[in-house]
């Protein structure tokens, strides 16, 4: 019921799945402030997406705080309990504001079995050894099971085995343009493996070739940053980025407002007069954003209609989101 009833799109799962993996790198960065040795040695976060066409599969493995069998079953065996909203109960207030944590519900773990048949999640905690690996698996149905098995690495990798018709997310291409419209900005790079360079003339393809990973987000939000940071061009730059406009903007608006509500925004006035511009069922230009996550670019609420060829982003921690992350209440 949960799977098929609280998402209205398939692809979010990505979107979920990486929000998850960010913020379990940010509670391992969070912990190892208290306890360096968490790291063990490593301090490069990253989040991984691996596709393979013909096992039908996707795989995304983070070097986060992992976890350990009993946070499994806790986790991922009990529907709705955010491990992510018992870390933050934890925290003092200024804590809390400079974490950058996402997920709230504990659900968004389940948008995987929108796609899959099958998943498997294969995890250590920071700081135990790697015999203390475990691997939970489950049909999204009414049972899991879960065993020891060693892991070298710390983290979590889940792997996803496609249903027939999901295929499609096998497809490299599809999987990158789905991360960058969902999580370019999320502050860890999202790393997927460069494709081969095609063989010079003459020469047969290799056989085994070496596998590059390039981060595919920019990992950088910049209405976070404040004014000062930010170069007019670098403005002018994401203006295009976010409007598809390729003249530059008549003029913009960065603003960090706090109060009640704490929400950042950043609006621009294009320079011509969109062709659409008399058609009232034109797109709005204001994308949401939460915690540097896109949630949904056709908020009407943000603007009156008149100025609806204002572009830009607005991003808040404290709007109150339906489970599903699509709608605002």
């Amino acid at each position: 019921l949960m799977i098929h009833s609280l998402y209205s799109n398939q692809e979010i799962f990505l979107r979920e799945l990486i929000s998850n993996a960010s913020d379990a790198i940010d509670k391992l960065r969070f912990a190892a402030l208290a306890d360096a040795s968490l790291l063990e040695g490593q301090g490069d976060f990253q989040i991984q997406v691996d596709v393979d066409k013909e096992a039908g599969t996707v795989t995304l493995s983070d070097n986060g705080i992992g976890m350990n069998r009993d946070e499994v079953i806790e986790n991922l065996g009990t529907i709705a309990k955010s491990g992510t909203a018992a870390f933050l109960e934890n925290l003092t207030g200024d804590q809390q504001k400079d974490s950058q944590l996402i997920g709230q519900f504990g659900v968004g773990f389940y948008s995987a079995f929108i796609v899959a048949e099958r998943v498997e999640v294969h995890t250590r905690k920071a700081g135990e050894s790697a015999s203390e690996g475990v691997l939970w698996e489950s049909h999204g149905e009414a049972e899991f099971s879960i065993e020891a098995s060693p892991k070298e690495t710390r983290g979590t990798t889940i792997t996803l085995y496609l249903k027939k018709d999901c295929e499609e997310f096998a497809d490299d291409w599809r999987v990158r343009s789905v991360i960058k419209k969902y999580s370019d900005h999320i502050s860890v790079p999202v790393m997927m493996a460069k494709p081969p360079a095609p063989p010079a003339e003459g020469e047969e393809p290799e056989e085994n070739p070496a596998v590059e990973h390039e981060a595919i987000n920019a990992a950088t939000a910049l209405w976070t940053r404040s004014r000062t940071q930010v170069s007019d061009d670098e403005y002018r730059e994401f203006y295009k980025h976010v409007s598809h406009d390729f003249e530059d903007p008549l003029t913009w608006s960065h603003n960090k407002v706090e109060g009640k509500l704490e929400y950042t925004s950043l609006l621009y006035l294009p320079k011509k007069a969109p062709f659409d511009m008399w058609n009232r069922d034109m797109n709005r230009g204001v994308k949401l954003y939460v915690q540097r996550t896109f949630i949904m670019d056709d908020a009407e609420q943000f603007l009156p209609t008149y100025l609806r060829f204002v572009k830009g982003v607005v991003d808040s921690n404290d709007l109150s989101l339906n489970v599903s992350r699509e709608i605002l209440q």
